[in-house]
């Protein structure tokens, strides 16, 4: 393990690192969290291997390219059901526009209930006029709309991609032990975890030791999207191809029809995106460039302890 090197005092980085310092610690003391006090001493661990950083790249482009794609996709009929067929006047959401020709609004519903989205649901702009569509065009690749084949042919190149990069991910985690040692969650992992849901709301995040592993949050969230969302998605996906149904039939019963596939792949989809979110986050609140470097280069900065100082 070998000491960090500091940039040279004035310099570019280290300007910029001071003053997004500076940026958080006010953010903390603007939500009356305490300051996170002086810089301790630091060390080189090597926490993701190169196969890691390398796979999680590819699943961040592939995800982005297929969320926006596959919500092209759902603007050429902006609206999800239960079953195996379409109920057009009982949709189970549905993003539309109501008014007249001249004047209208976008709106979704949600089963019984109605909320005016105009401008961002049912309705926004496309290349500055006001058009009915599902999302809007920054949401979606290609951002016309509606462009269902383009859609489509994003959507499924970069579909076997992903399950390709899944795939090997799935051999890598397994063969090298980083699945046992790093993703399974333990009977101990469970136990913490009121703790880490307590820890975390107060943006307290491990120190010294105790970062150079996976928290019990963090093990329980991974394992979940990596080993449930992902095969989901896969799945749901396959079921809405009639070619796929005729060769695996058994994926209708499964998932309760095609249409219910569709409405859970949507739901799995912006489960993704949740995921995404809250985990970027977390990535900025706990140290933006300490993470940034680990899922780069491998290496993460790990405080030392007050003996060791």
């Amino acid at each position: 393990m070998t000491e960090i090197s500091e940039p040279a005092e004035g310099s570019f980085v280290d300007g910029l690192r001071a003053g997004w310092d500076d940026l958080i610690d006010r953010a903390r003391e603007r939500i009356g969290l305490k300051a996170r006090g002086p810089k301790k001493p630091t060390y080189l661990f090597y926490r993701h291997t190169l196969p890691v950083r390398a796979l999680h790249w590819i699943n961040a482009i592939c995800m982005l390219v297929m969320l926006m794609s596959g919500l092209q996709i759902f603007n050429a009929h902006p609206s999800l059901y239960w079953g195996n067929g379409a109920d057009f006047d009982h949709p189970f959401v549905s993003l539309t526009a109501e008014g007249t020709n001249e004047h209208f609004w976008g709106v979704t519903k949600i089963g019984p209930w109605k909320f005016n989205t105009d401008g961002v649901l049912g309705a926004s702009y496309t290349d500055g006029v006001n058009t009915v569509r599902g999302f809007p065009q920054w949401a979606t690749l290609p951002y016309q709309s509606p462009d269902l084949a383009m859609g489509r042919l994003w959507h499924f190149a970069f579909a076997w991609l992903l399950v390709i990069n899944g795939l090997a991910y799935f051999a890598y985690a397994f063969a090298s032990g980083h699945f046992r040692k790093d993703l399974l969650p333990t009977k101990q992992d469970i136990a913490h975890v009121p703790h880490e849901i307590v820890t975390h709301a107060k943006l307290e995040f491990p120190k010294g030791e105790e970062a150079k592993h996976y928290n019990a949050l963090q093990k329980i969230t991974y394992f979940g999207v990596v080993f449930i969302l992902g095969p989901l998605i896969v799945l749901t996906g396959l079921t809405m191809s009639p070619t796929m149904d005729s060769a695996f039939p058994f994926l209708l019963w499964v998932f309760g029809g095609r249409q219910s596939a569709r409405t859970i792949h949507f739901i799995v989809a912006f489960s993704f995106l949740g995921f995404t979110i809250v985990h970027l986050v977390m990535v900025v609140l706990s140290g933006t460039w300490n993470n940034l470097r680990s899922m780069i280069t491998g290496r993460y900065a790990i405080q030392k302890e007050t003996t060791d100082v």
